[in-house]
This record gives C-alpha cells, structure tokens and sequence, in this order.
C-alpha cells in the first residue's frame, strides 16, 4: 500500500533554513516522480519542485529557484526539500505527492500531475 508521510515542518525566522522529508512506502524509487507544494488559506496549492523518476531532472517554481533544492535518496526511498534562506511568505503546508501514469515532467508543477498526497507538514517563518 502506497503511503507517503512529510516531515521536517517547524517555526524558523528569516533567513534561516529548513529540509523536508517525504517517506514513502509501497512503492520502489526509481518507480515515482515526487512533487512537493505549498498550500496557505489565501492561495490554491502551489507546485514549489518536482524530481524525476530517475532522480536526475528536477524543475522548480521561480518563487524558490536557488533557494530551495529536491533529492531522492533510492537508499532510503525518501525525496528532500532543502529550503535555504526561507521568508515569511514561505510559511504554508507543505505536501508531497507521488506522479500519476501520465505524469509528465514537462509540466511538473501542476496539480494535476500527482495522484496521491501525504497529509502535510507546516513551516512557519515568523520575525
């Protein structure tokens, strides 16, 4: 049974930094592509990175280029979201989510990429 758990979500202040984890079970590594978002009450979810099934493409949203870096790790069958020199408008849920069949890397920031979701781990980036 697929499952995916995030972790790593906690309270920083500007400027410093935070790594995400999405565990997955159920599935092998080299078998998925992951998508990490970010939801807050104002915005809709928002596609934040993306890693190939591979582990070699990956693409990022222009609100966290160089800032933010995503890995997989085959050994622990786990993807990171390292999130360097974070901001107050980085504070949101954030979710990962496992690729669909269809999943196409091309358009990998999009919802409608991913078919099954963790339950979220919160950042807050407060003064």
């Amino acid at each position: 049974q697929l499952r995916l758990v995030e972790s790593g979500g906690g309270l920083v202040h500007p400027g410093e930094a935070l790594r995400l984890t999405c565990q997955v079970s159920g599935r092998r590594p080299d078998s998925y592509a992951v998508g990490w978002f970010r939801q807050t009450p104002d915005k809709e979810r928002e596609g934040l990175s993306c890693v190939s099934l591979s582990g070699r493409t990956k693409d990022y949203a222009d609100s966290v280029k160089g800032r933010f870096t995503i890995s997989k790790d085959f050994a622990k069958n786990a993807v990171y979201l390292q999130m360097n020199n974070l901001t107050m408008e980085d504070t949101g849920t954030y979710y990962c989510a496992i690729g669909t069949a269809w999943y196409n890397q091309a358009v990998c920031l999009q919802r409608s990429q991913y078919g099954d979701w963790g339950q979220g781990t919160q950042v807050n980036v407060t003064a």
